[in-house]
């Protein structure tokens, strides 16, 4: 160890919180060689085939019930459809017929008839089906290895970081078994399943690090940090105490930030901010009770499905949103309609060059009226308790805002002669996050109930600059002087109007950026669950008087690093002392 280099820090994808300080174990599956071996008998081949597809069906089935134990039976669900392929008629009989017209052996042919699919979404533009053909790849090793009758490894040593070329849903769930530390990936982003299950786990994750596996070796002692995306390599002593330290802090930190659990989120001088939690997974609903967050500001409904591969009904939908709302009564549900495309995904066929500046949001919603309309149902009939507020994303145009409004009193007609229940005046508020929503902030508030401001999207919109893109990610700027005054815009206009104006994206999260917001006259923020407690301290650590002059300070500056100088004074100087920062 002494004669390794110290100190090397590598970066990906943030994609699970936490830090964990552990050895490395390099992980890697055999590829298995597949040959074009001629065969005399068919009926034994097809044979062996059922005999290595049950095999694998089996050991999936294990699987499943391992991950309904450890994350719910909604996450599960990935091995249920990989279950689903291994029962496919078309392709179980695709592959019987061609061993029997190429005489071939049967892993021959199963390689090569599932590689065609798994070549398919390679070449797709959306990252997601990139994701979904390693799962696929997934299930082909598992019935080649069982065609050569191979005992299939996923078995490690406790308490390592896991650093592999990529992770496949079932590692990921079989690894829990010997409490795994942490995970590490050559590729794979914040669609991946591995992400998914990472975060439902709690185990942290930084994937996308390109030549990790080259770069870290069996037993290298790692510091895995899934807040920064970073993976530190054999760290100096000086180093692995300060993250000792910051692991520590983050334990004695909860359970400070505890005592907050039933307290407001209330200034020094009385000013109080609503503090509600972004929802992307159910399991997410016991964090956000347990952070006492004041309701729900932002479910991205594309996430609560994409575990599945087809488009849910309006019946599924309906169900989900009736539980989400029952759970979270008396507190707000904001609802927002599916914003697919982009880096958003559902089972819907999308094929385009720029699919950020395509057909994604409102727009493909208001060209598929009856995709649209069974979700308008859905959550009108989930919203009889008067709990849900319903949000339209990715707006740029007041006909669309008109159109929508359309749609949604053909669906209250609809539901009227059915004689089904409904909230008759549910809040429709829009998201803002393009810059010609924000110029019309005045406009569009008029025009809807509330509205919420989307800084993810409209940074990158904004700067013209893609946030998944590491070559210009530096000029990706949340403290951007024309971020600042486009979020004072809409903010004031949306008061002018007596209308509530929220802020949901990445910056509502960002503790050097509370006391701005606050200043900026947003009263309500919604973040992820974890974050909501660190965010309340901030807020009952500051005065309003003083955020806002130090948000009025920051509209006359005019660049990126004079505001964040600005706000990190203001940081050191008046709540740095008062809490337990860990960065």
């Amino acid at each position: 160890m002494s004669s390794k280099e110290k100190n090397i820090i590598l970066n990906g994808i943030a994609a699970a919180s936490g830090i964990s300080i552990a050895k490395a174990h390099v992980f890697s599956k055999q590829k298995e060689l597949v040959s074009e071996e001629t065969i005399q008998d068919v009926d034994e081949a097809i044979n062996n085939l059922e005999i290595a597809l049950e095999q694998s069906k089996k050991e999936l089935r294990k699987i499943f019930s391992l991950a309904v134990d450890k994350l719910g039976e909604k996450r599960a669900a990935i091995f249920e459809a990989q279950i689903m392929i291994l029962d496919d008629p078309i392709l179980i009989s695709t592959i019987k017929e061609r061993i029997k017209k190429e005489k071939r052996v049967p892993e021959f042919i199963v390689d090569s008839e599932i590689s065609k699919y798994t070549h398919l979404m390679n070449l797709a533009d959306e990252s997601y089906m990139k994701e979904r053909s390693h799962d696929i790849e997934d299930i082909k090793s598992r019935i080649i290895k069982n065609l050569k009758k191979k005992k299939w490894k996923s078995r490690i040593a406790n308490d390592v970081i896991v650093v592999t070329t990529n992770l496949s849903p079932s590692d990921t769930v079989l690894f829990t078994r010997m409490n795994v530390k942490g995970y590490v990936t050559d590729f794979g982003g914040l669609t991946s399943h591995a992400a998914i299950l990472a975060r439902s786990l709690n185990i942290p994750a930084v994937l996308g690090v390109h030549d990790a596996t080259n770069k870290i070796q069996e037993d290298d002692e790692l510091i895995i940090d899934g807040y920064k995306g970073i993976v530190i390599v054999n760290p100096d002593e000086e180093t692995k105490n300060e993250y000792l330290l910051k692991i520590e802090k983050l334990h004695s930190y909860d359970e400070e930030l505890n005592k907050l659990k039933d307290l407001p989120a209330q200034t020094i001088d009385g000013k109080i901010i609503k503090l509600l939690a972004n929802l992307d997974l159910i399991e997410e609903l016991e964090f956000i009770s347990q952070n006492c967050a004041k309701g729900i500001g932002l479910v991205r409904t594309e996430q609560l499905f994409n575990h599945l591969d087809y488009f849910p009904d309006e019946e599924e939908q309906y169900l989900t949103y009736k539980d989400l709302a029952e759970k979270i009564y008396p507190e707000i549900v904001t609802i927002r309609a599916f914003d697919i495309g982009g880096d958003k995904v559902l089972p819907v066929d999308l094929h385009e060059p720029n699919p950020f500046l395509g057909w994604r949001g409102i727009r493909l919603l208001l060209d598929n009226p009856e995709l649209f309309k069974s979700q308008i149902r859905a959550v009108l009939r989930a919203s009889e308790h008067k709990n849900i507020f319903f949000m339209i994303p990715m707006v740029t145009a007041l006909e669309e805002v008109r159109e929508t409004k359309l749609l949604i009193e053909q669906c209250k007609k609809e539901l009227k002669s059915e004689k089904k229940n409904f909230d008759k005046h549910l809040p429709v508020g829009l998201m803002i996050e393009v810059p010609s929503a924000a110029a019309m902030a005045k406009e569009f508030a008029e025009e809807s109930d509330f509205l919420s401001i989307g800084t993810n999207d409209l940074i990158q919109y904004t700067l013209a600059v893609d946030r998944g893109n590491e070559i210009v990610s530096k000029l990706y700027q949340e403290f951007h002087p024309s971020i600042v005054r486009f979020i004072n815009h809409i903010s004031t206009e949306g008061k002018k109007n007596g209308k509530q104006v929220s802020l949901c994206g990445e910056m509502a999260a960002d503790p050097f950026a509370t006391p701005l917001l606050v200043g900026l006259g947003l009263e309500s923020l919604s973040i992820s669950p974890s974050i909501i407690p660190q965010i309340k301290k901030i807020i009952r650590s500051i005065s309003f008087k003083e955020a806002k002059e130090l948000a009025n300070k920051c509209l006359t500056l005019k660049t990126e690093k004079e505001i964040n100088e600005a706000l990190h004074h203001f940081y050191n100087k008046k709540i740095k002392d008062q809490i337990k920062n860990l960065y």
